[in-house]
Formats: structure tokens, sequence, C-alpha cells
């Protein structure tokens, strides 16, 4: 038993079975996946009714911010929740179209690293729960609008028909 299922027992007189992966990450080390995600990250594309827009390796849609500058964020906090930062401390792969020359990691205002591509800060959408949404569409949000990206690092400002699906 570690220290902290102690502490809690101690505390609680009450014992928790836990396994040792929940105790871990509990105790702060990171789970595997959490592991996976820090040593690389995949930018690709997928064909939407959108046209050709950048996902990340999970298919979710990736957006960029007006309200960002070149190769600085200006999400964060709350914004940050609703719209988290693709975040990278390895190798960027890029896939599907993707100009890898484009990729490249900007530091935050956290210490953390986030991808950027032609220089634009690159987000997903907290309401975009299965691949190939793009409910965070034009959406104005943080003082300024969100919108999906293309191969070519621009702004696609076509409005889906509907917001509720996947590809």
């Amino acid at each position: 038993m570690n220290i902290h299922a102690r502490a809690l027992v101690a505390a609680t007189g009450t014992v928790l079975l836990l396994s040792g992966t929940t105790v871990a990450h509990a105790a702060g080390a990171p789970s595997a996946t959490e592991a996976k995600a820090a040593s690389s990250v995949t930018v690709t594309t997928k064909n939407t009714p959108l046209g050709k827009i950048l996902v990340n390796e999970k298919g979710h849609t990736l957006y960029l911010f007006e309200s960002d500058k070149k190769d600085k964020s200006t999400c964060n906090d709350a914004c940050a929740e609703a719209w988290p930062p693709l975040k990278a401390n390895g190798k960027l792969v890029a896939k599907g179209g993707v100009d890898s020359k484009l990729l490249d990691t900007i530091k935050r205002s956290d210490g953390s690293k986030q991808v950027t591509y032609k220089g634009q800060p690159l987000y997903t959408f907290a309401d975009d729960t299965k691949a190939g949404q793009t409910n965070g569409q034009g959406v104005d949000a943080f003082g300024a609008k969100w919108f999906v990206l293309g191969t070519d690092g621009k702004k696609i400002t076509k409005q889906p028909a509907s917001q509720n699906g996947g590809y």
C-alpha cells in the first residue's frame, strides 16, 4: 500500500481496492495514454462537407482562433477548457496531405508546447465529442470566431448543413 492509500485509510477508516494504474495515476504519475500522447502528435486530414480539413490522430477537428496572432496563442483559462490546445512534447507527425514543413510548436503562457500549422495555434473543441464533428465551426466565443483549417493553413468559412453528426 502506498503512502496516499495509507493516508486515505487513516483519514476515512475505509479500505478501497484500487488497481495499480489507478493508484499510480492518482499519485500524479501519467497514465499510459498520457505518456503516448506526449511522445508524438499526429495531424492528418479528413474530407468533410466543409472540404479537406485538419484533424488530430483521433479524427477530431482542429480549429484556429481568429484572436490569435502568428505563433502566439491568446486562448487561456476558461477558453482553453472549452477549446483545448493541441499540445505536444515530442515528435510532430504529418499525414494525409498535411505539409510537415508547416507544423511546429510554440510555448504557451503556462509553459506547455502547442502545435501550430503555418504559425496558427491549433485547438480541438470540447463539444466535438465524436470524430468528424465540426460543432465549433464559425462559433463566436472568447472574443473572436473559430474556424476549421484546410491543408493550406487557411481558415475555411463555409458552414456545415448539420452540426450533430460526424463524417
